[in-house]
């Protein structure tokens, strides 16, 4: 299979760190910013590292940008600049383009313009990092489409060596176990009811908003 072609907009800390993840995972990547630093610090990371003002179309044109899979544009303290560079991806046709929103505002903005996805990473960390700093034994939370969310939960003593069945945790707080992540790294993807918990197995977990606030906060108590 081909690689997809991904361009990165904007190499504040966001942008450089997909830039750079995105070229560890082996992915051709080509960044863009109009800070000179910048691009001599992604530089050695990254297929092609260009400095130029993103907001120009000819630029854009004459860097090929129509030839691209994917663009990232990351600048969300520019609103301005992210509107206008979103806009001129989606109209030179790059399939999907996913932007770095500062507000709610600007994310609406974004999706009107053409963006197929719109992030707000430091809200995100900041609302994962609450979660875990309110219960020591959430790993991860995240936030999916509509009201669904997957938490990531250590295993408590009050259910080691039991079954997901004597557990029942679809009765219990009406979320759905979808994996048992092992001490040794292993992944259980598709554990059923005779499956048993053990010290220090991690609980993949999905359900409603309410149903994960049930569990989070039932494992406050225990």
């Amino acid at each position: 299979m081909d690689n997809k072609q991904y361009v990165v907009i904007g190499m504040g800390g966001f942008g450089q760190n997909i830039a750079k993840c995105l070229s560890d995972l082996g992915e051709d990547v080509l960044v863009i910013d109009i800070d000179e630093d910048r691009i001599a610090e992604i530089s050695p990371y990254v297929t092609h590292a260009v400095q130029a003002d993103a907001t120009d179309e000819k630029v854009l044109n004459a860097l090929g940008l129509r030839n691209f899979d994917v663009a990232v544009v990351t600048m969300g303290s520019n609103i301005q600049s992210s509107i206008l560079i979103t806009m001129l991806c989606k109209e030179m046709g790059i399939p999907f383009v996913l932007a770095k929103a500062q507000n709610d505002l600007h994310a609406k903005v974004l999706c009107k313009t053409g963006a197929d996805k719109v992030v707000f990473p430091e809200r995100d960390m900041g609302f994962r990092i609450a979660h875990n700093l309110v219960a020591s034994d959430i790993i991860d939370y995240i936030e999916l489409a509509g009201d669904l969310r997957i938490m990531e939960i250590t295993t408590l003593e009050t259910w080691v060596n039991k079954s997901l069945i004597e557990l029942d945790f679809r009765k219990k707080y009406a979320v759905n176990i979808i994996a048992i992540i092992k001490d040794n790294g292993e992944m259980n993807t598709l554990p059923n009811g005779e499956d048993v918990i053990h010290k220090g197995d991690l609980l993949v977990v999905v359900g409603n908003k309410e149903a994960i606030s049930k569990l989070e906060k039932a494992t406050k108590k225990l």
